[in-house]
């Protein structure tokens, strides 16, 4: 049900030019805290692994 909303969500959005620089800027924060939190876990497993 939420996937469908966000779906729903966006492609109202993507049909305004305002709507869809909205997105890109949201898409692009994502991906980047979602990179950041690889690099986190990543750095976290090993330093567990170490111990």
């Amino acid at each position: 049900m939420k996937k469908f909303l966000k779906l729903m969500v966006a492609r109202r959005l993507a049909a305004t030019p305002i709507g869809l620089a909205a997105l890109g800027i949201g898409w692009f924060l994502g991906r980047r805290r979602r990179k950041q939190r690889a690099r986190h876990e990543s750095t976290r497993v090993r330093e567990h692994a170490v111990r």
